[in-house]
């Protein structure tokens, strides 16, 4: 759980002397990733040897120990080469014991209590190994302890370590001899420098896992499968209707020029073609998707040992999953990505793969990823990885085509053939959104099954609820280093567990305030559904809450604290005008039906004859044009309010805007944020669909509508310091519109949402009259 307290030396000590390995594991490793001071690095590294050996990771002990033999400093190499030989001789020898392999004073473990305790804990690990349910076993002992979490609070947490004694029995007297060089100065003081700079660090609660669990209530799965066929359907619909629009198309075309005569082949129904196309795809899917992975994203085969390495409880699972159902185990692949994603395709149980990115199995633990891995599962064994396996094999080509085409276009001089390229680029990347977005509902609804799979699989819905939160923190985390979202990510947005968009905020503001008060909004808000229709993904807060239901289902306390919260009371007013343009449309038709009524009662009354004109129902779509356009204009005050200077918000107060869960869109707060413009470079971002805010706290995606004839172009901002102007929006997915971007060198750049919803609104009244008065 977040903090806003600074990690240092002496609490990661302090940890670590107190059995709390898993805080100073975390404080540390903090403390090594600054690279601020040599001094404190050191100690701090020595200090997670100590840690490394006590849960059970070796390897990585043995690792730090061959590095800090190379130092410089005689006190750090003696005792870096003493725990090595120490450590190596005590994992060779296979001894459960690792209590003083690091020449460290050990625990007094002398009081009778303690050694009941620690019996009881080794027989019940035991009958553990033995029954095979838990998966945990590789941990030796388990036991409650205190953990500090944000805003000074504690709560009671769990934490599993490898030859871990309880807090009670700790020496008051132990002390750990870390050798410091000669006049080094005090931590502490460094520690206080170093808090200017350095970022906070997020503490986790580390809730535990059930270790007995009985299965949760049966549900329906016709819902799901229902969705999976209206997906396949809605899918060869859009393929149909695109087709036939553009062989009409051409077909009008040549008729129209000279010389030329249609073809008669595109004259056709293409249903029958179509359809079968579609079928050879589908089977096809898992051996097409193979090569196109690995030709474009680079996949490769998932050995077993490097699993073995990051996940033991992981193999365990598969193992125990497959064997359950008569499976033969799914073939495991691994992408270069440093992005922490996961997915899975196959139509059968026997064809199935599962792919994890390099950096889920590097920031994850042991028992999260093993929750992601049983998520996948549940995909293959509901059938909905075979639909998603389908929309996977049609559209990463159209993605393809559309990166192809960005970079020719990038690489033209002349501006006719850079306009046409982005043309093209831009009808592509529509091709690609809309095709896609005919799997969203199915990507929102599966994933909270696969949830709910995952947690009964493992037992470990905290687990499940840290993996989803770690994934949305390494998914910004990637798109910050990069400065760009990547287009694998985007690509595979609709398959993986959580979305690059919603991941923004919540992956990088988590440090700056706590969970609960980021996903407040996704529990809370009465209207939250609403604005989830057109996402990818469901909430995280909502697909937490659910977890942590179950958590308290199986008595276990929870990872978040989301349950006592109860659904906010918002005045109606604001939401309907919040949906006034789409509210006008079936407004619009219902007048349009008064309108007919009236016409055919003054026809059947001789007193006008207008029915020559509105002989059939195409004027009710003018009702409905001029309905929407009535919408669009009643909103556009309250959307689009003034951004007054006295009560403008800064990013420092961005954290806590974003956590009120009563705000809707329409609610627009004014901001006036200063950081770095992130985005994608050239023709792939013509449509400025890819730009982010990177402020000193957090990540925030950004709308922008460029002014025809403008002469600064947004992405000649991008990674530049930039002081942004605009409507800030509490949705599904928080955004900004931007009203202006300007430089520190004065470059101004416009982007006038009201000017074009006017625009928009008029456009839609004309058409719509003239349809009325046409007939």
């Amino acid at each position: 759980m977040p903090s806003h307290s600074e990690p240092s030396l002496k609490a990661g000590l302090t940890a670590l002397k107190q059995g709390d390995y898993q805080t100073a594991k975390t404080i540390l490793e903090a403390i090594v990733s600054s690279n601020s001071d040599r001094t404190a690095v050191i100690q701090a590294e020595i200090g997670l040897v100590v840690v490394y050996t006590r849960i059970g990771e070796v390897a990585t002990a043995i690792a730090l120990c061959e590095t800090l033999v190379q130092n410089e400093r005689s006190q750090v190499k003696e005792w870096a080469e003493r725990s090595l030989e120490q450590i190596k001789k005590r994992y060779q020898n296979d001894d459960a014991s690792t209590a003083d392999v690091t020449g460290f004073i050990p625990w007094d473990n002398s009081s009778p209590v303690v050694e009941s305790q620690q019996s009881q804990t080794e027989d019940a690990q035991t009958h553990e190994r033995q029954d095979g349910e838990n998966p945990n076993t590789e941990h030796t002992a388990a036991h409650s302890l205190r953990v500090p979490t944000f805003g000074g609070t504690q709560t009671r947490g769990w934490l599993a370590s490898a030859s871990s004694t309880p807090r009670a029995s700790v020496s008051k007297t132990s002390s750990l001899p870390i050798p410091l060089p000669p006049n080094s100065p005090t931590t502490v003081n460094q520690e206080d420098n170093q808090e200017k700079v350095k970022p906070p660090t997020i503490y986790w609660r580390q809730a535990g896992r059930a270790k007995v669990w009985q299965p949760l209530p049966k549900r329906s799965l016709k819902l799901l499968y229902l969705l999976q066929a209206g997906t396949c359907v809605a899918l060869f619909w859009v393929i149909k209707t695109l087709l036939v629009s553009v062989m009409r198309f051409i077909n009008d075309a040549f008729v129209k020029l000279p010389f030329l005569e249609p073809l008669q082949l595109l004259y056709r129904d293409p249903t029958s073609s179509l359809v079968v196309l579609i079928f050879v795809l589908f089977c096809l899917s898992p051996w097409l998707l193979d090569q196109l992975l690995t030709k474009f994203y680079g996949q490769r085969e998932l050995e077993k040992d490097i699993l073995h390495r990051h996940s033991k409880e992981t193999a365990r699972v598969l193992q125990r999953y497959c064997q359950q159902r008569g499976w033969r185990t799914p073939k495991l692949f691994v992408l270069p990505m440093t992005a922490p994603v996961a997915f899975c395709y196959g139509h059968l149980s026997r064809t199935a793969r599962i792919v994890v990115s390099q950096g889920l199995l590097e920031q994850l633990k042991n028992d999260e990823i093993a929750t992601i891995y049983a998520s996948q599962l549940a995909q293959i064994a509901h059938w909905d990885c075979a639909v998603m396996s389908l929309l996977l094999v049609i559209t990463i080509p159209i993605y393809q085509l559309y990166q192809l085409l960005g970079q020719w276009g990038d690489a033209k001089t002349q501006p006719i053939w850079r306009g046409i390229f982005s043309v093209l680029t831009s009808l592509v990347y529509g091709l690609w959104w809309l095709l896609r977005a005919t799997g969203i509902w199915l990507s929102q609804l599966r994933l909270y099954w696969c949830d709910r799979v995952a947690a009964e699989v493992t037992g470990n819905p905290n687990a499940l609820v840290r993996a989803l939160l770690k994934m949305a923190i390494g998914i910004a985390g990637d798109v910050q280093k990069q400065e760009h979202t990547s287009w694998q990510l985007e690509s595979l947005n609709l398959v993986i567990p959580v979305g690059y968009k919603q991941s923004l905020c919540l992956g990088s503001m988590a440090a700056y305030t706590t969970f609960e008060s980021l996903l407040m909004w996704d529990c809370v808000n009465p209207y939250r559904w609403w604005f989830v229709v057109n996402n990818t993904h469901p909430l995280i807060g909502d697909r937490a809450l659910r977890l942590c239901r179950i958590a308290r289902i199986w008595h276990v306390e929870p990872e978040l604290y989301l349950e006592s919260q109860q659904p906010l009371r918002i005045k109606p007013q604001s939401f309907l005008l919040q949906i006034a343009p789409w509210l006008g449309i079936p407004l619009g038709v219902a007048f349009g039906g008064l309108i007919w009524l009236i016409w055919q009662t003054l026809f059947a009354l001789k007193l006008l004859n207008l029915k020559w004109i509105y002989e059939d129902w195409n004027f009710i779509k003018g009702c409905m044009l001029i309905g929407f356009s009535i919408g669009v204009l009643l909103r556009i005050n309250s959307f689009f309010s003034n951004i007054k200077p006295a009560t403008v918000q800064t990013d420092n107060q961005l954290p806590n805007l974003l956590t009120n869960p009563a705000s809707i869109p329409i609610d627009s707060i004014g901001v006036r944020l200063v950081g770095k413009l992130l985005g994608r470079r050239g023709t792939n971002n013509c449509l400025a669909q890819d730009l982010v805010l990177q402020s000193h706290t957090g990540l925030v995606k950004l709308h922008h509508i460029s002014w025809l004839g403008q002469n600064v172009n947004p992405q000649e901002l991008l990674g530049r310091q930039i002081t942004l102007t605009g409507w800030l929006r509490r949705g599904a997915t928080p955004w900004i519109d931007v009203q202006t971007l300007q430089t520190q060198g004065g470059k101004i750049v416009n982007s006038p949402h009201p000017i074009w919803s006017i625009v928009l609104a008029v456009a839609a009244e004309v058409w719509g009259a003239y349809i009325l008065l046409r007939g």
